[in-house]
């Protein structure tokens, strides 16, 4: 799963994967001087459409072991958005999670000189000096998601926000709870050795703030399997024989923790999970289970990371932007979805 530093979860640019991709029409002026002192027409915008073919561009992508839904469909989402432009071809490695083996990856792209690389580390400190090595060679990268040590390493930045999941978790499970006097809320967390799940935890316990009447009682770190988070959720029910809602940091895991609800027969309590799978989607359309909603981390950063390396490629900013150039970094919102938005979101759902 992946793992940004706290600044460019929690003090990046906040900005849609769907603003990236396709650009909102912005507007800027708000002074009343004319554009141009002298009367003469503004330069006209030279760059290519986005939609447009441009020049050729190859873009070197090395991405994770899929071995989890959600990298699944980040190597899903990069292949299909590099496939709709006839203007770019896609040197893609194989997946990999073993640092040595993704850095060998990356340097064969380096060798074969392609234009811009997508890389999303196994380790983002591990791999720092194989970003570092690719833009001393004038190849410039765009680091998905797994942070570098340093921004040297990379040309831009775009992923999720983990403390915005948690922050925003709590703040539904807050507004759901608020009139309920001493309730009751458990957590089921990713896997504590990563600063991924620390952020996560953090936004919703800070959120938690706000609802004075709301307590956390329990707390148990899953590993992002579908077998740890029945285990774990089994735990939680045994030990919490009340409580008022679940906050589920991953659905994956949430696949487990449903299992482990169903068994014990419980529905006494809502859940909210996270990422947006699929399978989470279906059962908040269903309304027919705890499962009320699902806090995005969405996976099209993939799509949005192809985007920004065909602009950096072929010399362009962002469509919708004034800027010349792309941002240097990108936080996507983690959006809460559930049965009253649930079929805007169902098509960008995760297997």
């Amino acid at each position: 799963m992946p793992e940004p530093s706290p600044f460019t979860s929690r003090r990046g640019l906040l900005f849609g994967a769907a603003a990236v991709s396709a650009g909102a029409v912005l507007t800027g002026c708000t002074s009343n001087e004319p554009d141009d002192p002298d009367g003469a027409e503004p330069a006209a915008d030279t760059r290519p459409a986005d939609d447009k073919p441009g020049k050729r561009v190859t873009i070197g992508y090395a991405g994770p072991l899929a071995d989890h839904g959600w990298l699944n469909a980040i190597n899903d989402q990069a292949k299909k958005r590099a496939g709709k432009y006839s203007d770019v071809t896609l040197e893609v490695t194989e997946g990999s999670n073993d640092t040595a083996q993704q850095i060998g990856q990356i340097e064969t792209l380096i060798n074969k000189k392609v234009d811009v690389l997508v890389v999303l580390p196994a380790d983002g400190k591990a791999l720092t000096q194989v970003g570092l090595k690719a833009m001393r060679a004038g190849i410039p990268v765009v680091n998905l998601d797994r942070v570098f040590n340093t921004p040297q390493a990379y040309r831009c930045w775009v992923g999720g926000d983990n403390y915005g999941m948690g922050l925003n978790a709590g703040h539904y499970i807050g507004e759901k709870l608020k009139d309920k006097p001493d309730a009751r809320v458990v957590e089921l967390a990713g896997l504590d050795n990563l600063e991924l799940t620390r952020q996560r935890t953090q936004g919703f316990d800070d959120a938690l703030k706000n609802y004075p009447n709301i307590k956390k009682v329990a707390r148990q770190a899953a590993d992002f399997t579908v077998e740890s988070g029945q285990a774990k959720m089994a735990q939680l029910l045994q030990a919490q024989s009340r409580f008022d809602a679940l906050w589920n940091h991953d659905d994956d895991q949430g696949v487990g923790a449903l299992r482990a609800i169903e068994q014990a027969g419980r529905d006494d309590f809502l859940m909210v999970g996270g990422a947006g799978a699929l399978s989470a989607f279906q059962a908040i359309k269903r309304d027919d289970g705890v499962l009320k909603a699902t806090v995005l981390y969405p996976p099209t950063m993939a799509a949005s990371a192809i985007d920004l390396a065909r602009a950096l490629g072929q010399g362009r900013g962002v469509s919708g932007l004034a800027e010349h150039e792309i941002p240097s970094s990108i936080t996507l919102y983690s959006a809460v979805v559930d049965k009253e938005n649930v079929d805007e979101y169902m098509s960008t759902g995760f297997q």
